[in-house]
């Protein structure tokens, strides 16, 4: 899994950490659970 993760990383210019990142966050988004922007968490 990681190799094939690593070649999709390559595949779209990123490091293997960012692909990482990119589909928890769209697994978080799709979930209803994506973390709140910067900017609304200090506005409450």
């Amino acid at each position: 899994m990681l190799e094939s993760l690593r070649r999709w990383a390559e595949d779209e210019l990123r490091s293997t950490n960012s692909q990482i990142e990119v589909l928890l966050l769209k697994a978080l988004k799709e979930a209803g659970r994506q973390p709140k922007r910067k900017d609304e968490s200090e506005s409450k």
